[in-house]
């Protein structure tokens, strides 16, 4: 098993584990944003965060859970289910400006496609 990024450890892209990096290194695993995204929302078992994610492999799940455990942003609670740590809401909190983002880009591509679509269509 890959070994959870961290800070000051050579990570994917980074030789000398730059903060950034290793934040990159984590959040670029996949199922990693998801599990910070849906956790947001409060304390959840792992059956029903599986539901929430669509439904992924309980061991990839397995597997994110730990590595998000060992880099501090997830804590299993007394009752099992899994929530964010203050760590944890820093970094939705921080990742909260480039889903907004993400959703002007997607915007601004659908409104390309849409004008590609119709200089396309004049054009035949």
């Amino acid at each position: 098993m890959a070994q959870t990024p961290r800070p000051g450890c050579p990570v994917r892209g980074s030789s000398s584990g730059r903060p950034i990096m290793a934040a990159l290194d984590l959040f670029g695993r996949r199922w990693s944003l998801r599990i910070v995204w849906e956790l947001h929302r409060g304390p959840i078992g792992f059956r029903p965060l599986q539901q929430r994610c669509d439904g992924m492999s309980s061991s990839v799940l397995r597997r994110r859970l730990v590595e998000l455990t060992q880099a501090g942003l997830v804590a299993q609670q007394d009752d099992s289910s899994y929530a964010l740590t203050a760590l944890g809401e820093d970094a939705y909190r921080a990742l909260t400006p480039l889903a907004r983002w993400a959703e002007g880009w997607a915007d601004a591509l659908a409104g390309q496609t849409t004008h590609h679509q119709t200089n396309s269509e004049n054009e035949v």
